[in-house]
């Protein structure tokens, strides 16, 4: 039987017990949350498991207060193809002190799916002015690492030897690189993005200074090529690889192991 749904038999207490490695301890400290009972200091609980018995799913989700909208932590977890591997399936990280930006519903009160469904181009404008990057609603914790860190321990617990993910966005594979993540599939993709991107290049030609998402200069960063590339820049030109436009490339992290990948030298974010 594969590791999460073996777990999510257990009582919720020793469910608990376990899938607490997968919280940054630094979230406890930061907002006085109780990490044996995950209560603030008036008993209320702000955390959650989803974590259903005969599911191969686990879901976690920690407010600042029980009535904030937005979870300051989200993680979803689940069982790989076999007992080795386990899939990492998304993180939400959000600061509840920072500005929020509807990029995830659309002027008509859709979802926009972190914009593959719609978009809501004057909430993305004005994330993209102070700094987030695609798919942000608020600024982040910079707890990346500490995650990871996090993922691994329990895998090590378990046994699991490979963490696998998908990474959404042009910016989310490059930071994976740097943790120590490789490719199951999209390096070569990864590679012909940032030959396009040079000086000359068939996105290089594409930067329009009329266009907030595509401004010349952007082909510098990662966050100004992933903005372009969420505005569907790859879709527009014509490369035997990139004919598919942005396709979320499948990463993995050998437990213990890091890989040194690098497909965008000396980038600044």
């Amino acid at each position: 039987m594969p590791w999460i749904q073996r777990i999510n038999r257990m009582s919720q207490s020793e469910k608990e017990g376990l899938y607490r490695l997968l919280i940054p301890p630094s979230l406890f400290k930061r907002f006085q949350i109780n990490p044996l009972i995950f209560t603030d200091y008036e008993g209320i609980r702000l955390v959650r498991f989803y974590c259903p018995e005969r599911e191969e799913t686990l879901m976690i989700e920690m407010k600042r207060r029980a009535d904030d909208p937005d979870p300051i932590y989200s993680i979803q977890v689940s069982d790989g193809a076999d007992f080795s591997q386990l899939n990492w399936d998304f993180l939400v990280v959000n600061d509840p002190d920072s500005e929020r930006f509807n990029i995830d519903i659309d002027d008509q009160g859709r979802d926009t799916l972190w914009g593959r469904a719609t978009r809501n181009l004057a909430e993305e404008e004005r994330a993209l002015r102070v700094g987030l990057a695609p798919g942000q609603t608020r600024k982040g914790l910079g707890l990346t690492r500490e995650v990871i860190a996090g993922l691994e321990y329990l895998a090590k617990i378990l046994d699991i030897k490979t963490i696998t993910l998908e990474a959404l966005f042009y910016h989310n594979a490059i930071v994976y690189e740097r943790c120590g993540f490789t490719y199951f599939e999209g390096f070569r993709r990864m590679q012909s993005i940032h030959q396009a991107f040079q000086p000359g290049g068939k996105l290089f030609q594409k930067l329009d200074p009329v266009n907030p998402f595509r401004q010349p200069g952007f082909e510098k960063n990662i966050r100004g090529r992933s903005w372009a590339i969420h505005d569907g820049m790859i879709s527009e030109i014509d490369d035997d690889l990139l004919d598919e436009g942005w396709f979320s490339p499948k990463m993995y992290l050998m437990v213990g192991k890091p890989r040194s990948v690098c497909t965008f030298p000396d980038a600044i974010y």
